[in-house]
């Protein structure tokens, strides 16, 4: 695996993501292997608390795109599965590569994501 990539792990199915550059994201790969039980916000994203803040660089994004993983407030990582406009600031994480299969994968209500190298 590049070293700017990782891998989500959500039941049977993997999924690569980009890396963002940025501290944000080195930091994060520095806490993998992590699993978290995601929630369901909005029928568009799933988010987890981290087990501490990470370095923020909040920017108004303006689109979300499905795959996209984004940090928000420092603590709280975010899985996007729709495309839509937002008015919210974030701090970019990653970009799932190939996302088609992202909102079934994910599913209705809580989920377990599995992050590792």
């Amino acid at each position: 695996m590049p070293q700017n990539r990782i891998q989500l792990i959500i039941g049977q199915h993997r999924f690569t993501a980009k890396l963002a550059d940025n501290p944000a994201a080195a930091e994060l790969k520095a806490l993998l292997p992590l699993q978290l039980t995601m929630q369901d916000l909005h029928r568009n994203e799933k988010y987890a608390a981290l087990p501490h803040s990470l370095p923020s660089q909040n920017q108004p994004v303006g689109r979300i795109e499905i795959g996209d993983v984004m940090l928000y407030q420092g603590d709280t990582l975010v899985i996007f599965y729709e495309n839509f406009t937002t008015p919210y600031s974030y701090t970019r994480l990653a970009k799932i590569q190939q996302p088609a299969q992202l909102k079934a994968t994910l599913g209705k209500g809580t989920v377990d994501v599995m992050l590792v190298e």
